[in-house]
């Protein structure tokens, strides 16, 4: 297949509503309902290429709205197959085929596709698979084939062995969070779903960063697709922050900022599941009161807890990197970092819970001497540069600080920092923490 692509870059002017993009109406009054008041960019500049059946690599920030970028097209032209009488209605087929890394993420983009399909009255089946549940559900629940299916890679294999499902009526291919699906080792359930489906197909691939494998992937599956980049437009509304603090003190640290600020839903990554009951422990005794959400919990119990952090029932939820993807929150103020992540691509993955879709939010990472060079590593990955900050009573004593100078050099500030652009930086964070009762 060709491997060329026509690439789309950020322009300071976009589609002024979503009617300009060719939706049809009952899309658009369902929108209207939604207060989606008009097309984020990727959705300004993608939908019209794949409704006109364009292949798609699509590279965004969390919360920039891709669901809607490749779910409305998907219900148009599906709608559009029911009403020539081209939908298939034959065996257990699929036309709509979107592949996710995680079960909270095929949840999500299914609940979101048949909110979108409200007003087709009940045309469109849309059905979403993964594991952690019984498979016998899922079955019935794929009866008659579906029109669109969000699934897991594992599950779905699972499925067709049992011939609940054939792949070969799929049109539409959605290979949503790609490098996150390839990091956690799916590559050969990929491959193996890949040669059950029609070559002849329109791909959508939208991942959040671009390692090699990702790439391989594109110029092996995608024709002559139109290029999305649109990584840096929304950064202005995610505010980050290092707090250094000595080893040992982090909770002490966490508790304090968190009664200060009175913060409600706060999200607080850690590295394992074990260290998630640990912290929440720890704040209990502490007077919080934390939920933990990690992979050994089982599928109703990672339903409840998400469902009542969502509906703010929830004050502070502590997560291993499960809820870096997937996890989308209206107006969450506040994400924590109180590991590391050990990827430097997961750390934007984990603040991009909050400040989505324009909101202001609010990272934080709280780092001791253990983790100053690591977190280097991250703002090199990342091409970002941080000051340290310190609260009073937690000042980092002056032996680790020193320690820690005298055999790291300091990270040079990316080009074009200088004292007017600092300035500006932090009276835009200074306004920005106004409302967050900064600490002096």
């Amino acid at each position: 297949m060709s491997i060329d692509t026509t690439k789309v870059t950020p322009s300071t002017s976009f589609t002024a509503s979503f009617a300009e993009l060719g939706l049809i109406t009952p899309l658009l009054a369902r929108l209207s309902e939604l207060e989606y008041l008009q097309p984020t960019p990727i959705q300004a500049q993608a939908i019209p290429s794949v409704l006109a059946g364009r292949d798609l690599i699509a590279g965004a920030n969390t919360g920039s709205g891709k669901t809607a970028t490749f779910a409305l097209p998907l219900l148009q032209k599906l709608r559009a197959d029911i009403s020539s009488g081209s939908k298939s209605s034959k065996g257990n087929f699929v036309s709509g085929l979107i592949l996710v890394p995680t079960r909270e993420l095929a949840k999500q983009v299914a609940d979101s596709i048949k909110s979108y399909a409200v007003h087709f009255n009940g045309e469109i089946k849309t059905v979403a698979v993964f594991g952690g549940v019984s498979i016998n559900t899922q079955m019935l629940a794929l009866r008659g084939g579906t029109d669109i299916l969000v699934a897991t890679p594992g599950r779905l294999l699972d499925l067709i062995s049992s011939n609940a499902i054939k792949l070969d009526k799929v049109k539409t291919l959605v290979l949503d969070e790609a490098d996150r699906m390839l990091s956690l080792g799916f590559t050969e359930e990929i491959t193996a779903l890949l040669a059950l489906m029609p070559t002849k197909k329109q791909i959508l691939l939208f991942s959040a960063t671009f390692p090699e494998q990702v790439k391989t992937l594109t110029q092996e599956l995608l024709n002559n697709p139109i290029e999305i980049q649109l990584q840096s437009s929304d950064a202005s509304t995610l505010v980050q922050r290092v707090f250094t603090v000595n080893k040992g003190e982090k909770t002490a640290l966490l508790e304090h900022l968190i009664k200060l600020h009175q913060w409600r839903q706060v999200l607080i990554f850690v590295n394992a599941k074990h260290h998630c009951e640990h912290l929440a422990e720890k704040l209990s005794k502490r007077g919080i009161t934390a939920e933990v959400f990690h992979g050994d919990k089982g599928q109703s119990e990672r339903s409840r807890v998400l469902d009542g952090f969502k509906a703010g029932d929830i004050d502070v939820l502590i997560a291993t990197d499960i809820a870096a993807r997937g996890l989308d929150i209206e107006k969450l103020p506040v994400v924590i970092n109180f590991n590391l992540p050990r990827s430097p691509s997961d750390y934007m993955h984990r603040i991009g819970r909050s400040g989505r879709a324009g909101e202001v939010g609010l990272a934080l990472s709280l780092i001791d001497h253990e983790d100053y060079h690591h977190f280097s590593v991250i703002e090199k990955k990342n091409k970002i540069r941080l000051d340290r900050e310190q609260i009073e009573g937690f000042e980092v004593d002056e032996i680790t600080e020193d320690s820690i100078l005298a055999i790291e050099k300091p990270m040079a500030a990316p080009e074009g920092t200088g004292k007017k652009k600092r300035k500006k930086k932090a009276a835009v964070n200074a306004d920005i923490w106004s409302g967050y009762s900064k600490p002096e």
